[in-house]
């Protein structure tokens, strides 16, 4: 298929925009296979705009009739970045060209005629972001705070692990699998490629890390037991030594009430531990969960993010909040009601009180815990990250918090592209089970996370905004298809840019860094009580409420900062050059008697 075929109108004269300030700007309305432009000639200062057609979530329509005929209208984009604009055309045939075109053009089935795969940088890319993240270095990271340290070397301050990193293989090795660290005392980990075709797990990647005293034979039996084969895998490793595993739940099989294999893995993950804990994510008799007979040393808690039964609901409870922001004219109790009704705080405060209670398993109790919820896709996910953020400070960093993303999201299989399809606008009858905005809801945890602790993140707010847009239209290819099976088989990594090759240029990079960060190499313990929830305006509204005031603290802020570190640089000189000034006197002092 030619993108022409869809574009009856491709060029247009004497289109009037109007948008979230209100502004009327008339121009030249232009259609591209994958963007909508419009530019105006007439008017000075005036910026084009360039909508991306995936951008594009619903498209309403009001045409102009006089005498039942239709002499133009009004065409409505309410977009995935949570901007309304409206398209004004004065006659009937352009109208109906573009509206047919926009509704083609923004609902393709095909991922290959996307933008990533047609998008080519015009800078120097200075590292590959789809190489920097590989499974082989994170997982050798998240062992290497541990015990098994010595086998498998530091980081430095780059996060560069130094050695012996040969001994990693990439998934396409020969070799069956591969021991982490082997020289380390304690080490019981390794690297396994038992799916590197995809065919244990569809929706895991095929470099896994497990324990090292199971074998594939196990971790396939584990698999089939459990839903879409994701068993029990190695998400994180708190520097006491305590594991954070993932997985799905048990599949609901009549006649199989037990798996010898995956009872194995979590006792060896126990170790000597006298306890651990299983955290159910999806709420009580919504998942299944495993029976205290075969896992007795395993305590279960239920620890439901909110009272949803799939990721439906969340793109539900999302949609009503957007549905509140919208209203400007709603009284304040009317806002208020609104507010709660979307039930979205109530989904953000249950998901950090559940990652509250994995993390003081691991920081406090030193026991070991597997999370899980229904297919593991989505609240689990939410979960996992959320406690590596509170535990580790690594993750609160730049690099970190790419790597989180890599390690527990994009590899880890969320279905990006099934979740993201369709956004808060689509009307519920016409979205379907699969869409969601779960990711969406974690970079909110993250939110409160940073304005509870703002001075403990180097990125900015800022920079999750820029990750929820990418992560529903982008010309990047890092949130492309739902699973890396997907992306390998496109062969995404080689015909696209990554995202992080962009972000992590010094001159973009700088954008996107807090000005108040301070290394903190501490836990974070977040408030949950609902009183210390804060509506993301910086997301939400901003196309609703005008941010200036906003940019213009965060400006004040940088300038202070920087001021305050040139003083203390030429406070520092200025002691300098007294110390030696105070020296030269002693001397002459001295020399004279």
């Amino acid at each position: 298929m030619e993108f022409v075929e869809l574009i009856q109108t491709p060029k247009l004269d004497g289109v009037f925009l109007h948008d979230h300030t209100n502004a009327t700007i008339e121009g030249r309305l232009c259609i591209t296979g994958h963007h909508l432009l419009l530019s105006s000639a007439r008017q000075e200062n005036s910026q084009e705009l360039w909508l991306m057609h995936k951008n594009i979530d619903c498209i309403e329509k009001k045409p102009y009739m006089v005498q039942n005929n239709v002499v133009g209208g009004l065409i409505t984009l309410k977009c995935k970045d949570l901007r309304v604009i409206s398209l004004r055309i004065k006659y009937a045939k352009e109208y109906l060209n573009i509206v047919s075109s926009l509704e083609a053009l923004s609902s393709l089935n095909n991922p290959e005629l996307e933008y990533p795969f047609f998008y080519r940088p015009m800078y120097t890319i200075l590292e590959d972001g789809y190489t920097i993240f590989r499974p082989e270095l994170e997982f050798a990271k998240l062992v290497s705070s541990s015990s098994c340290n010595n086998g498998i070397g530091a980081m430095n301050n780059s996060n560069v692990v130094l050695s012996p990193l040969s001994t990693l293989h990439s998934p396409c090795s020969n070799d069956h699998d591969n021991n982490i660290g082997s020289a380390g005392v304690g080490c019981e980990w390794r690297i396994t490629n038992v799916n590197k075709d995809f065919k244990i797990c569809p929706t895991y990647g095929s470099v896994l890390i497990v324990p090292k005293q199971i074998t594939d034979e196990q971790i396939m039996q584990s698999a089939a037991f459990r839903d879409g084969g994701r068993f029990p895998v190695l998400s994180y490793r708190h520097e006491n030594g305590a594991a954070l595993l993932r997985s799905a739940q048990p599949l609901s099989i009549q006649g199989i009430k037990r798996c010898r294999a995956d009872e194995a893995i979590l006792n060896v993950v126990l170790g000597r531990s006298k306890k651990g804990f299983i955290v159910d994510t999806w709420g009580k008799g919504k998942s299944n969960t495993e029976t205290d007979q075969h896992y007795s040393q395993w305590k279960k808690v239920n620890r439901s993010i909110g009272n949803i039964s799939s990721p439906a609901a969340i793109l539900d409870s999302f949609s009503k909040l957007m549905e509140a922001c919208n209203d400007v004219n709603c009284t304040p109790d009317k806002w208020l009601s609104r507010l709660e009704n979307s039930n979205w705080l109530s989904l953000v405060l249950g998901s950090l009180n559940a990652a509250c209670v994995v993390a003081q398993c691991l920081d406090q109790e030193g026991s070991p815990v597997l999370v899980h919820g229904a297919k593991g896709l989505d609240s689990t996910l939410i979960v996992t990250s959320l406690v590596q953020i509170i535990l580790n400070p690594d993750c609160r960093t730049v690099r970190g918090i790419q790597a989180l993303i890599e390690r527990e999201w994009i590899q880890a299989g969320h279905p990006f592209a099934s979740r993201h399809r369709y956004s808060c606008y689509t009307p519920s009858q016409n979205r379907h089970k699969c869409n969601g905005a779960t990711f969406v809801l974690f970079l909110d945890c993250i939110h409160q996370l940073y304005k509870q602790f703002p001075c403990s993140f180097e990125f900015s707010t800022q920079m999750l905004v820029l990750l929820f847009e990418h992560s529903y239209f982008s010309q990047y290819g890092t949130f492309l298809c739902d699973s890396e099976k997907e992306r390998h088989e496109l062969r995404v990594h080689s015909r696209t840019t990554s995202l992080w090759s962009y972000l992590n240029r010094p001159e973009v990079l700088k954008n996107f860094l807090n000005p108040m960060y301070e290394p903190n190499p501490r836990v974070i313990w977040p408030s949950v009580a609902p009183i210390s929830l804060e509506l993301w305006n910086e997301l939400y509204l901003r196309w609703i409420v005008d941010q200036k005031n906003s940019e213009w603290t965060a400006t004040q802020i940088q300038e202070l900062i920087t001021s305050e570190k040139e003083l203390r640089a030429k406070a520092m000189k200025l002691r300098k050059q007294a110390a030696e000034m105070a020296n030269e006197v002693l001397s002459m002092l001295s020399s004279n008697h």
